[in-house]
């Protein structure tokens, strides 16, 4: 048992559904998760927080998880935002934006003008028809359309309930322009790879936690690492009979995960 998490140099955590869970009033810290992150911190790993949280700004989001007491800098959030716009620079693409209106500072250096693709992000209350239907102009009107998305999610957990995330509007555009989407953020392998790179440590020494079955674990195993499925979260039970992905571990909470990885190092 002890050798499933030999040679762990690092963690990378998701953090909704993981450290606490969204919604009104900022949402809600999940119990033992605070203290979680201060083990891991004081056990000398490396600790990456892996988000696909696209409806803020990194500055705001860690002011939030500051406020519900972890131990938190801007420079540990790897996050799909600024991925894209690497992306952007890098191909010389100018978007149109269909994502949250507290994420638009991210992409405040961006060119904008006259675009020549389709940013989406977990646009919440902006996924109205009309809005969807520009960008689905946008997209039919270009001769070799780019749909750029955020992360795939199918929902997410927030205090009052489960919530559509962004991968259902992207299948949406990519139904109707007959197209695939660049995934920038988690499950995206470059995602893994982005965090990994910064964390310095190579795919076998670094375990992920998360409470997405496709999006966290079968993204991080895909990318060679371990992966550790919390119950908390998105988490349903059905989770434990995916057909394809299976979790090095279940465990109740990011606190076990974090008991059941240092007590076997």
């Amino acid at each position: 048992m002890a050798a499933r998490w030999r040679g762990t140099r690092a963690l990378l955590l998701d953090v909704s559904g993981v450290l606490y869970d969204s919604g009104d009033g900022g949402g809600a810290p999940i119990a033992g998760s605070a203290e979680a992150v201060r083990k891991i911190k004081a056990s000398g790993l490396k600790l990456r927080f892996c988000t696909n949280e696209t409806q803020t700004t990194r500055e705001k989001f860690v002011q939030k998880l500051r406020g519900f007491g972890f131990d938190i800098s801007v420079a540990e959030v790897t996050a799909p935002a600024p991925a894209a716009c690497r992306v952007l620079r890098e191909r010389s693409l100018r978007p149109h934006l269909l994502v949250h209106d507290d994420v638009m500072p991210e992409f405040a250096e961006i060119d904008k003008t006259n675009p020549n693709c389709v940013v989406i992000g977990d646009a919440a209350d902006n996924f109205t028809y009309a809005n969807l239907n520009e960008a689905f102009r946008v997209l039919i009107g270009l001769k070799n359309p780019v749909l750029i998305s955020l992360g795939k999610g199918r929902y997410y957990k927030e205090t009052d309930g489960l919530k559509l995330d962004v991968g259902a509007y992207m299948k949406a555009l990519e139904y109707a322009c007959d197209i695939q989407a660049e995934i920038v953020g988690k499950p995206a392998k470059m995602f893994f790879e982005s965090a990994l790179a910064e964390l310095g440590v190579q795919p076998q020494e670094a375990v992920m936690v998360g409470d997405d079955i496709v999006s966290d674990v079968g993204g991080a195993q895909r990318c060679g690492m371990r992966a550790v499925q919390v119950r908390t979260g998105k988490y349903r039970p059905a989770d434990e009979n995916h057909p394809q992905v299976k979790p090095d571990a279940y465990v109740d909470n990011l606190a076990a995960a974090v008991d059941l990885i240092l007590q076997e190092l």
